[in-house]
């Protein structure tokens, strides 16, 4: 026998809590929201980040927390994040606490199932999600499943997972002195990944990459390569140590073909940090894969999407199309696009 809620979220990473927080906001009774993750740990932001440099500033992670009314954060403990230079970047940890906090609030006031949602499928004008033991019915649903880091299909050289290469203290676990590593990207990740390789003493580190550094720049009232440029300690220094003394055992090259045939195999690791792919989603009946509308989120009647699977699609002054990832620029997409789901049902 399946419950029935007039919401349903699935995904409680930083998306997920927004979303769940914005539905009270609106008027939701907390009651009529089933909410759906395995761990209920801030996704893989709370589980696998947290060491890891954001390129968001503290003033804009502070704003997130204080924007939605449920989180109740003026209740909240005193955080070290509230101790940080409102200017500055910092690390994902100091957001995560937070978050946690938050994450825990909310479970006491809606309906939490720790469990994986595994089929959705319209009936009777609701939707009926499997999940691992139990069913639930739900008029409206909103996926924020989150996303995983890409693989490049290269063989002949070992992979190490994004999450430990990134991760200041796990990084010497899977990258010795003697390691020759490849680093393909030019992103904020993979700037992050080539200075903790640099720092840890690694051999020589390749970096391929398919275009030159692109960098954040605050204008008037917009920020140029707003979401694809190097912001915070990934920018200071990549300006330091790539477009200005380059450290001996780092090496950079085009990412064709023919640079990568001839150095790769110079490479017994590899590290690929070139963008993230939507988390497999539960399989959605009488749709053969998930499209979503990248200006308000709709996937279908009463099924939508938010957070890093689901971007935004922005387009600056400049004309210039971007995919807007962020906590605080999630918090102003769904202030313009709640009115629309509210109304957007089975």
């Amino acid at each position: 026998m399946s419950s029935s809620f007039q919401w349903g979220v699935v995904g409680a990473g930083p998306a997920g809590i927004l979303t769940v927080g914005k539905l009270i906001d609106c008027g939701v009774d907390p009651r009529q929201i089933a909410w759906v993750d395995p761990k209920f740990k801030v996704g893989d932001f709370g589980l696998l980040w947290r060491d890891v440099s954001s390129n968001t500033k503290v003033k804009l992670f502070v704003d997130f927390l204080e924007g939605v009314k449920s989180f109740r954060f003026d209740f909240a403990p005193p955080f070290d994040l509230l101790k940080l230079d409102s200017e500055d970047t910092c690390d994902l940890s100091y957001m995560a606490d937070p978050l946690q906090w938050v994450s825990d609030h909310l479970m006491e006031t809606v309906k939490p199932f720790n469990a994986i949602a595994h089929h959705i499928h319209l009936s009777d004008r609701a939707w009926h999600i499997d999940l691992d033991r139990k069913k639930i019915t739900a008029k409206n649903v909103v996926l924020a499943v989150g996303c995983e880091p890409k693989i490049l299909p290269f063989s002949g050289v070992e992979t190490v997972p994004l999450q430990e290469a990134l991760s200041r203290t796990q990084i010497a676990n899977v990258c010795q002195a003697d390691d020759a590593v490849a680093v393909f990207g030019s992103s904020h990740s993979a700037i992050l990944v080539i200075k903790n390789l640099i720092e840890s003493g690694v051999k020589r580190v390749v970096n391929f990459y398919l275009e030159p550094l692109r960098y954040a720049v605050e204008l008037d009232d917009w920020i140029l390569f707003d979401n694809t440029g190097l912001k915070g300690q990934a920018a200071h220094w990549a300006r330091d140590y790539i477009d200005g003394q380059r450290p001996k055992n780092l090496e950079r090259y085009i990412s064709s073909e023919e640079h990568i045939n001839q150095y790769l195999p110079e490479c017994n690791k590899a590290v690929y940090a070139v963008g993230f792919e939507r988390r497999h989603l539960p399989i959605v009946a009488g749709l053969e894969s998930v499209h979503y509308n990248p200006q308000s989120g709709i996937i279908a009647p009463g099924l939508f999407g938010i957070g890093i699977g689901f971007p935004e699609c922005h387009e600056n002054p400049f004309g210039i199309k971007e995919y807007a990832v962020g906590l605080w620029k999630f918090l102003k997409y769904i202030d313009r696009i709640m009115p629309v789901w509210m109304k957007y049902g089975t």
